[in-house]
Order: structure tokens, then sequence, then C-alpha cells
């Protein structure tokens, strides 16, 4: 698994400043937005939408309906000092955000690495809210979640947060390397768990990255990204998924292999102007489960962009993508 050759091992989420896919400016189309990398999960805070991205210093957009958005300042405008004690040339960019809301805060998490290397840190800021004009808005640096460097097995990028309905946060995350990894976080201080640090894996293949949970009728459902992204519309990117009774696996696919051996039920590829479909996640709203996602689009010169569709289920319980609502 080790057998690795980085030049074409490239993770969705690391976008290099030179990349033509890494710009910042708002850019719209219908509605859509473009120049748009690794969406973290949509939150709301009463009646405004809140989106993060990869981007310098993490990008923040706003909208409340899900499908106009504008853009909002970026999280961090002074970088935390320990950025660089793990990247030592590390300019700001900032990879593949996920926020979840727990004990009165809003959690964000985010990636620190280097391209092409597991020399990586998933780190933590906190704020009491995402409204930029409150006066109480400021992100606090809470520090690193879980590193990795080349004595790991594991790359520490790529965080999704799951919130479970027995009150246990896990936090998915990798890319390459050995695969998909699960932690247990402290509900409380959003950091690793005190009393239970074990990683999980939960599923491998050659080119495997941006993981997310869901659950759904009994069943914890892994969706996983295969191929090679950042490439426009010459990008390889596919979402594969498996399930399980335990979130801690094994997980399957429909056929019933292993995900951590190399399986996955084909969940979502290029079709049409929609090439290259990655790094999914999901809201309930109004009584259905929306996932969220980013893709190039072949229309607009592979402009990378945001993509949505709701999820409908086979008669076997495994999920499909439905159509935008």
């Amino acid at each position: 698994m080790m057998r690795r050759v980085f030049l074409t091992a490239t993770p969705l989420s690391c976008l290099m400043l030179a990349s033509p896919f890494a710009a910042t400016a708002q850019d719209t189309n219908g509605g859509k937005i473009t120049r748009f990398h690794d969406p973290s999960t949509p939150i709301r805070q009463q009646e405004t939408w809140h989106i993060f991205s990869t981007g310098n210093g993490i990008s923040t957009r706003t909208s409340t309906d899900l499908e106009s958005w504008k853009e909002g300042p970026p999280v961090f405008k002074e970088l935390p000092a320990w950025h660089r004690d793990v990247v030592s040339d590390h300019k700001g960019y900032l990879w593949a955000p996920d926020i979840i809301r727990q004990g009165g805060r809003y959690l964000l998490y985010y990636s620190v690495s280097g391209w092409g290397k597991n020399t990586s840190a998933i780190g933590l800021a906190s704020s009491p809210t995402l409204d930029s004009k409150d006066p109480a808005y400021q992100w606090k640096d809470e520090g690193i979640v879980i590193r990795s460097g080349k004595e790991d097995a594991y790359n520490a990028i790529d965080p999704q947060l799951f919130a479970d309905t027995d009150g246990r946060l896990w936090m998915v995350f990798g890319s390459f390397w050995t695969g998909i990894q699960l932690t247990e976080l402290d509900a409380k201080t959003g950091l690793r768990h005190p009393e239970n640090r074990k990683i999980h894996q939960l599923a491998w293949h050659e080119s495997i990255e941006a993981a997310a949970l869901l659950k759904h009728d009994g069943f914890y459902y892994l969706f996983v990204n295969w191929g090679l992204c950042c490439r426009g519309v010459d990008s390889t990117y596919e979402m594969r998924v498996g399930r399980s009774k335990e979130i801690t696996g094994p997980y399957l696919d429909a056929a019933g292999n292993e995900l951590v051996t190399g399986g996955g039920t084909l969940f979502m590829q290029s079709e049409g102007n929609r090439i290259g479909p990655g790094h999914p996640s999901f809201i309930r709203e109004k009584d259905a489960i929306r996932m969220f996602f980013h893709y190039y689009d072949g229309n607009r010169r592979g402009h990378p962009t945001l993509g949505d569709a709701t999820l409908e289920w086979n008669d076997n319980g495994w999920p499909k993508a439905g159509n935008k609502p």
C-alpha cells in the first residue's frame, strides 16, 4: 500500500497556490458557486446558511436559500504559529474544512499540509457565532487535533465530523497512505477523546480520500472518493460507498466486499458536464437528505463548482443521487 508515486497522487484537498482552481474570488454562474473546492457541511445559524471551503485562511460564503451565495471574510486573517511548526514553508492555504455546533460553540476543523506528503495536521478553531457582523464573532485557535508525519501510516487531512445519536462525536479523515481513518473526539472540547485515542482504519484504495459518514435506517454509510482530482476536465474522481452496523466498521459494499480491502459500491461518477464529483457532505432539510459536493464543470473549462442533490434509496437500502432539490 505504500508503493505510491506521489507525482500522480494528487489529493482532493491539495490545491497549490499556482493552480487555476485556487482562486477565492466570488464567481457565480446561475446561482452555482464556481472556483470552489472541498465544501464543508453547510450549517445554519438562524436564517443564514454558512459553508466553508479550501482557500487562503479558509474561504467562507453565506446564503439564505442554499442556492445563491455571497462571499464572506476568511476565517483566519493571521495564522496560528503552529502551522509553520507542521509545515515550515506553509503560506496559509488551508484545505478541506468541516464544521459542527457543539456545546454552544461552532467548531471548525481544517487541514494544514504539504503537497504530496503526509506531513500534516488537522487543526481546530472555535467561535460563539458565525455572523461576522456580531461583536462576539471571533475565531479562536484551539490547536492541533491530530497530526501525522513520515513515521505514520496515515495522512491527517480531510476531516469530516459526525455527531452520533448517543452523544458521541467522531471524526473521519485520511488521504492516500493507509486510507480512511476514524477517531473519537471529546464532545466538550472538540479535541481527541482523552480516554479513547484509538484510530480505526475504515477503508483503503490506492487513491482514496475525502470521506463522509451518514446514518440511515440503522446503518452507518461511509462515502469515499477514488481517483484523482484537481485536473479540471481530466479529473477522474468518483464516489464510492459502503455501510456497517457499527461506526467503527467493518464497512461492506453491496457485493459484500470490505472497504478496508479495497471494496466500494459506485455511487456517483462523471456524467455530462459534471466531471469528477467529490468531497460530499450531508444535511437533513425538509424531510430529505441533501448532499453537497464539488465537481468540475465541463461547460466552464473545468471550473470546480458546488453541486447538490437529494439522496434516494433502493429496495436494499443503498443510496443513489437523485435530482437537485
